[in-house]
Parts: structure tokens; sequence; C-alpha cells
């Protein structure tokens, strides 16, 4: 089941993807559930009872004139306003790590998992402008990467009850200025300039893809593929990364743990090619849609 966010007559609500139709069908249209507002404040509700609830209207005739077209909408991330820092991975693909090497002289693989955050008052959707920031950045990379949005609350979580404590997935793009990282030592500033963080164009509900997930997942800019692989190839896998993040730290319902990215982004190209205003980026990741951003 695909959860989004869009914007209708003025205003953001949430509703359910249905591929079938390509419509989408609002949640406020199924009177059995008590929707709230906003999507973190559903995910945070949510029961799983609401699946079979959802499905029935899903499955019913469109002469209720429930369902919108997306034409008739403006697609918004399906969490527009982050519950706090997005959690991000880094170096967590062998691929991803050998090229860093060549540009960071980084020697070993991670023997933990190399956690970072993201600040994000505001998450671009598809189709949403990434700034090129060009007065303070020429070097704009972008990273595909899986994100887990976290469904209810909890600590020092045990692998192999991960699952249980997921939400959904969707696609993610880690947008980048390089020279900011290495200028700062650290990747915060880098990877937190305005409209630096994209997601959507849905929440796949986890009961679609359950654990291990083997989903290909793959980037393009302008048409041209830069980055292929598929999320089996994680050095830490979903259950990993939950329990590790978890322990003594406690993970919220909504929260955003994007898990990484594979190898090919601009920095590791020979030359490097960096975004310019004007290009197109295609993220995509196997059952979850494209996440498509223009640069200005």
């Amino acid at each position: 089941m695909y959860f989004l966010t869009y914007r209708y007559e003025g205003s953001e609500r949430i509703g359910v993807y249905c591929p079938q139709r390509q419509k989408i069908l609002p949640l406020t249209a199924v009177s059995e559930l008590d929707i709230p507002e906003g999507m973190l404040d559903f995910i945070r509700g949510f029961n799983s009872d609401a699946i079979g609830i959802i499905n029935a209207y899903l499955t019913k005739g469109e002469s209720q004139n429930q369902f919108l077209s997306l034409s008739e909408v403006e697609l918004c991330a399906p969490i527009p306003r982050p519950l706090r820092n997005i959690i991000c991975l880094g170096l967590n693909y062998k691929e991803h790590v050998a090229e860093s090497q060549s540009v960071a002289d980084k020697s070993k693989l991670p023997s933990a998992p190399v956690f970072f955050t993201k600040l994000a008052t505001k998450i671009i959707g598809p189709d949403g402008e990434i700034d090129s920031h060009r007065d303070i950045t020429s070097e704009l990379d972008y990273e595909v990467e899986l994100a887990i949005v976290i469904g209810k609350s909890g600590s020092n979580i045990p692998k192999e009850e991960a699952a249980d404590y997921i939400f959904g997935y969707s696609v993610f793009n880690d947008i980048t200025a390089r020279d900011l990282q290495r200028r700062h030592g650290q990747w915060l500033k880098g990877k937190s300039l305005d409209t630096f963080a994209a997601m959507g164009p849905y929440i796949l509900h986890s009961s679609a893809v359950p654990l291990p997930l083997e989903l290909e997942i793959c980037s393009k800019v302008n048409g041209e593929l830069r980055q292929h692989s598929n999320t089996r190839h994680l050095i830490f896998d979903i259950p990993t990364l939950i329990s590790e993040l978890s322990a003594g730290l406690t993970l919220e319902a909504g929260d955003i743990i994007a898990t990484g990215t594979p190898a090919g982004v601009g920095m590791g190209m020979d030359p490097p090619t960096y975004l310019r205003p004007g290009d197109v980026v295609e993220c995509s990741i196997e059952g979850l849609g494209t996440l498509r951003n223009v640069v200005k």
C-alpha cells in the first residue's frame, strides 16, 4: 500500500495511491477511520487493521467519485516536515566505499554503521526544485538511498524484532555539497543546505515488502544511468541498523533513516561530474517508484 501526501485545493492532505487505477484515494474518504491531517500523526496512530479497511475502498467502483487523478494534485514529500533530523548512513555499500577511498583516502570498510544526521526543516518531493546554491558550492552531488520510516517508538530493539518497528520505505536523495564536506571536516553542513533532502513519491507500507529486502536501486542524471545496485548489498542490513541505532537511543514513530548510497556518485567519476542548473535527477527503487527533481 502506497501512502502519500499531496496538495489539493490549496491544502496538504494524505492519501493512498492505487497503481491499478493510477489514482489517489483521499484517506478522508475512509469513513471507518479517524484520519488526522498529516502523515506524521497518521503514522503515530496507525493500526494494522487499517490496511484491510483501506483495501476495501480501493476495490470499490469509481462511480463513487472518491478518487483523484494525479493531474489534479501536486505530490509532496510523503513527510514534508520531518519529526527531527534525518538519520543517515555513510559508507554502507562496498563499491561506494571503494570510490570514496580514491577521493578521501579512507582505507577500511567500516566495522560499525557510520551514523550522521541531516538537517531538513522541509523535505522536497517529486518534481521539487533542488537549489544549486551556486554562491557557496560548486560540487553539488546526488545520492539515491532507501529510506526507512519508523512506525512506533522503541529503544534497545533486538534485530529479530526490527521489522515490527518499520512503517514503510521510500526513495530518498541525499543531496550533498562535496566541497563543503571537505571544508568543514564533517558532513552536517554539506548535507543540510535548503532543498538538500528529497523524498518520495510514496511510502510503501512494510507489509508489502518483508525483510530481507532485495530491491534494485538506481539513479539517472539527464537520462544517463549513474548508480545501479541492489539493497541486498548493504554492508549493514536493516535489522542491524535499527538495532545498533536504537541501543540506548529511542527511535520515534515518523523518524526517517536513509540507509546509504551505492557507487556512481558524481564525486567518484573520472573526472568528477557534479550537478548543474537544469540537470534532471531521477532516483528509483524497485517497487517504490521514481523520485524526479530538477536542479535550479
